[in-house]
């Protein structure tokens, strides 16, 4: 996938204008794009279009308009688009307790580092936040970006329908979901 493009994006007047239906586009692409690992892990698995809408969003916000803050915004959120080799996702651990977030913050320290993805035989560990380190000594933090690199094999087992895991190996939280057929045919597109 190539990366998004000044001209890829709305005008703030038009993204408020296409925003109700863009956003219903965006939210129905996403539910195939994401996988649940037990009940406080969630991988949302990037492509060019969450990529975008998570680029409008910011725009809208912070009310950017100028070519300088819109670069600035595609520098950060286009390293998120795979390049047809790898899988990136955000990986977010969700408690919704504000005390209880912070002590398992704390006790998942490094889990940004325990994330792995299989496919049929193959297996491989998740690079972490290569963009700024998100965890220090003492919590991890409640947002990651992982990217997982995938062997020549290991897509063309994806392609054969290859049965698909994605697991926490970190030792405070071992959790596991496989991919529906959905989820696989939608994360393959991908691979192109």
């Amino acid at each position: 996938m190539k990366p998004l493009t000044h001209d890829d994006l709305f005008t703030l007047e038009t993204y408020a204008r296409e925003r109700p239906a863009f956003r219903h586009k965006v939210l129905a692409h996403k539910k195939q794009r994401t996988l649940h690992l037990g009940d406080h892990l969630t991988l949302l698995f990037e492509d060019r279009l969450t990529v975008q809408y998570q680029i409008q969003e910011m725009l809208r916000i912070e009310r950017i308009f100028e070519v300088p803050g819109i670069q600035g915004e595609l520098d950060a959120y286009n390293p998120l688009i795979p390049d047809g080799h790898n899988l990136k996702a955000t990986l977010l651990v969700e408690y919704e307790d504000e005390a209880q977030r912070r002590l398992e913050l704390q006790r998942l320290r490094g889990l940004e580092d325990h994330i792995e993805l299989q496919v049929g035989s193959g297996c491989v560990l998740a690079i972490a936040d290569e963009d700024m380190e998100r965890s220090n000594e003492e919590k991890t933090s409640a947002v990651h970006f992982l990217r997982f690199e995938l062997s020549q094999g290991m897509r063309a087992e994806w392609q054969s329908d290859a049965e698909v895991i994605v697991r926490s190996i970190h030792p405070a939280s071992r959790v596991s979901a496989k991919l529906s057929a959905e989820q696989r045919a939608a994360l393959a597109q991908d691979f192109r």
